[in-house]
Formats: C-alpha cells, structure tokens, sequence
C-alpha cells in the first residue's frame, strides 16, 4: 500500500483550500479598502492552512457537507489571521514569513482595527449558520487564545518559567484553535459526541506540538527556507522548551550565564552563539524533539477511535508532517 504524504494531501484537498480562500475574501463585505488590503497581504505571504485542511478533513470522516464546512474553515482561518495580525503588533516583529508584517507597512492602529474586524466578522458568520454547539467552540477558543496571549506576556523574560506554564501557554496559543478546527469538522459532520472529543483531541495535541515544533525551529531555522530569524524568540524575551531544558540540566553556572542573557534588553549575535552551544551540549534541541514526537503518537493515537481510510491516512500525514517540517 502506498504511504501518504504531506503533499498527496495538499494535491488532493487544493481545490477546497482554494474554496475557502475565496471564502475569507467573500466574508470582507465592507467599504472600509484597509480591511481587505491587509487581509490580502497577510494571505499571500504564505502558510498552509493546516487549520482549514483539518476542518475540512474531519468532517469527510463523517456526513461532509461541503458548504458548511468551507464557511467554518474560512471562520477558523480568519481568527488564526486576526492572532497573527495582533501578536505581530505585540511582538514588534517586522517581518511575518519572509515578508514585511501588515503592522510594518500600515501601522499598529489600523493592523489592530483589521484584527479586530476579523475576528468579531468571524464571529458573526458562525452565528448565522444557527448552532449554538458551533457557536460555543468557536467564544471558547477565541476566549481562551486570548489568555493565553497575556499568560504569555507576564511571563516574557521570565527564566523561571516552568514546562508546566510554557504547555499552558501554547496550548492556548496554538493547540486551542487548531482543536477547535476538528471538532467544528465533527460537528458539520454529524459525528458522535465520542468521535467529536477524539477530533478535539487530536487535535489539540497536535496543535500543541505543531507550536512546540516552531519553537525548536526558531534555534535552527534556515531563514531563506522557512522566513523565520534564529534566535527571535530569545530576542523577544519568549522562554520556549529548549531553553526551559536547558535552565533544568545545565549547570549552576551556565544556568546564571544563561538567566543574564535572558535578562538583557538587547541579545547579541555572541549572546546568541552562547545559547546555542549550551543547547548543543545539553541536547536541550534533541530531547524538545523527542516531547514533540510523543505528543505527535499519543495525537495518532486518538484517531484509532476511526476506521481506517483515505481520510485517517491523510490526517496521519498531516501529523506526521508537523515534525518533518525543514529544520
């Protein structure tokens, strides 16, 4: 039997992405030209709508109903594009995916105002489809991405942060939307309540790791592959899972030379090295892998509660793929 890949799975789900694309663009009904001018820009800088595909892979493992699951896959995407417009904000960051963020080009005032557009707009399509089942996923994920958000700033150059904070916080950044993502398939999809936690599940555990991944690649990334700058999230004051490690197992020493790297205002390309060679010599990449991929089988493991099929297959290979991303 052949084995599926990633890009089976994108060749075969392209035309509904594309659907949904042309969703997100169908929903900015308004008279205001900013709202779809960033809103087109931050489209065309990239991104696999990982969340779409899995919305509308787990609703095939049900009763698919093709429109419904393209207006609740352009909801979902339309929040993470909110989230991406604000954190950039946030972060400062110049440059999302290779590209000059929305915030760099038309300011925090108006990049916020469209982040906000997108979300209550959002918000708003998912009550005309009548469901407060949908309706309830939807307010609990935006709500709890949201603390996450600010959890996630009070700990912002905190080196005592706990791996027990740092699941807390991307759970909520990353694994909450990307959850909501297959149980709303469920949902569409007519799937038993069973079937639906199993899809919330797997996919909060995946989205979980799909954030844990990203930080592992922030100390690796090749950044004219992936758009990512090595080492921002040290710049930006986020303590993330190797560096966490790294504070727990290294030396009293070297965990003060690291604490004070933490600590500084600005973090220089020597800052930088240092950190690295501390993360090489305690293996602090290698063992944030090995959490990741154990988060990636006990997801799989959550689809065993589905026969075996096209779709499961294509959702394994979705799994799969958050952890063989370049690095």
């Amino acid at each position: 039997m052949q084995t599926v890949t990633i890009q089976n799975v994108w060749d075969i789900y392209r035309q509904d992405l594309i659907r949904v694309e042309k969703q997100i663009l169908k929903n900015l009904s308004t008279h205001v030209p900013a709202i779809p001018m960033v809103v087109k820009h931050l489209l065309q800088g990239g991104g696999k709508r990982i969340r779409p595909l899995l919305l509308i892979l787990s609703s095939r493992l049900g009763a698919y109903n093709e429109d419904e699951a393209v207006i609740l896959a352009g909801i979902v995407e339309s929040i993470h594009s909110a989230s991406l417009l604000h954190d950039d904000v946030v972060d400062g960051a110049d440059m999302r995916r290779g590209k000059p963020s929305a915030h760099s080009i038309w300011g925090n005032q108006i990049t916020i105002l469209v982040g906000d557009y997108l979300y209550s707009n959002a918000l708003k399509i998912g009550v005309a489809l009548k469901s407060q089942r949908i309706m309830d996923v939807l307010s609990e994920a935006t709500t709890r991405m949201t603390e996450g958000e600010l959890f996630q700033l009070s700990k912002i150059g905190d080196p005592d942060i706990t791996e027990a904070e740092y699941f807390r916080i991307i759970e909520a950044k990353t694994g909450v939307l990307i959850s909501a993502s297959c149980r709303l398939g469920a949902i569409t999809g007519r799937l038993d309540r069973g079937k639906e936690d199993a899809l919330g599940a797997f996919g909060m555990k995946l989205g979980t790791a799909f954030q844990m991944a990203d930080d592992i690649l922030d100390y690796m990334a090749d950044e004219n592959k992936l758009g990512k700058t090595l080492g921002k999230d040290l710049k930006e004051g986020k303590i993330t899972i190797p560096l966490i490690h790294l504070l727990n197992v290294s030396s009293r020493q070297e965990a003060g030379l690291t604490k004070g790297i933490i600590r500084k205002e600005e973090t220089s390309a020597e800052d930088l090295d240092c950190i690295l060679e501390l993360l090489r010599r305690y293996k602090a990449i290698d063992y944030s892998i090995d959490r990741a991929r154990r988060l990636i089988d006990d997801a799989k493991a959550e689809l065993m509660a589905f026969a075996d099929s096209d779709i499961r297959d294509a959702m394994l290979a979705v799994a799969d793929y958050v952890l063989n991303r370049e690095r």
